[in-house]
């Protein structure tokens, strides 16, 4: 059965799914945000590297990029993870994992993303 707010928050989350799912939305919030903020220090490697020729031991941040990639892989696992629980399309899925490429848009897809699954969990508890 769905309600108007939940045909607004795009899917129906059973009320026997709510505890389920609460613990998987703060995952994928905090992995985005570490994400977000991971994604800004890659850039800064980045500029780094290429703007300003600092290759090796020269830059500060040479080291960051492997850390990163490990750290973007826990945020797939966080999306999916959600994702699935509340009945996302695997095309919303992919977009925002997607999301976490593209410098600050992480912090905006989590906010969306968090909004549109609290009044699925709203809904789903009355």
């Amino acid at each position: 059965m769905s309600t108007p707010e939940a045909g607004r928050a795009g899917t129906a989350i059973a009320p026997e799914d709510v505890d389920a799912v609460r613990p998987r939305l703060t995952f994928f919030k905090v992995m985005a945000f570490i994400v977000g903020i991971g994604l800004s220090v890659l850039v800064v490697e980045m500029v780094l590297s290429y703007g300003f020729q600092m290759k090796g031991q020269d830059n500060p941040l040479y080291w960051w990029p492997q850390p990163h990639g490990f750290i973007y892989m826990v945020y797939l696992v966080a999306t999916a993870l959600l994702g699935f629980k509340v009945g996302w399309p695997l095309g919303k899925m992919v977009l925002v994992m997607l999301a976490g490429c593209v410098p600050f848009l992480s912090f905006w897809v989590e906010r969306r993303v968090a909004g549109e699954v609290e009044a699925s969990l709203a809904a789903a508890r009355r």
